[in-house]
């Protein structure tokens, strides 16, 4: 498990792809909206207080679970945040995330959660409890232990990394869209 810098700098390496996919507005609000759901496993610190049966690195590190929440909200935030970004101008009329905001909005939701499973992956075997991410169709834990939690060298430089990458990817598309010079 990485900690928090790392996790988002994975989400917003994770939502990234979005820059390629849909119109700059969209992946701005795609990248946007997803990246705060880069710490939703983590849920799990705070209802362990409330339910003691709830312990961290379990159902709520899983893709089930991220998938079970990306359905949840999806037509909640396709409903609010995504007509509230259009209405104050943040999107164009013809905006990729209009055509089915709560796809879109429920897409984003899981990309930010998965892309924090999968950095627990990279990391949970050395001081934490191993993590069951494809649980309950695969038994038994996952883990790759190629970086340490306490590292803040790789954690943030993955945050470096991905704010990096989105600006890169921000300033392509707004070049693109600005017309060319004779």
């Amino acid at each position: 498990m990485v900690d928090v810098s790392g996790h988002l700098g994975l989400a917003l390496i994770a939502l990234s792809p979005a820059w390629f996919l849909v119109d700059r507005d969209s992946a701005l609000l795609f990248v946007g909206l997803g990246l705060p759901f880069g710490m939703l496993p983590d849920i799990d610190l705070y209802l362990s207080k409330a339910i003691a049966t709830v312990q961290h690195h379990g159902v709520t590190h899983t893709l089930l679970f991220v998938g079970i929440v990306s359905v949840v909200l999806a037509p909640l935030l396709g409903r609010t945040v995504v007509p509230w970004a259009a209405n104050r101008g943040l999107l164009s009329r013809t905006a990729d995330a209009l055509d089915r905001p709560s796809v879109f909005a429920g897409l984003a939701v899981f990309v930010g959660g998965a892309a924090h499973v999968f950095g627990d992956i990279l990391s949970a075997p050395d001081i934490s409890q191993p993590i069951e991410p494809l649980w309950p169709f695969v038994q038994g834990s996952v883990g790759i232990d190629v970086v340490y939690y306490n590292s803040n060298p790789v954690n943030f430089g993955l945050l470096a990394a991905g704010v990096l990458l989105n600006v890169v990817l921000w300033q392509w598309r707004q070049r693109r869209l600005q017309p060319r010079r004779a």
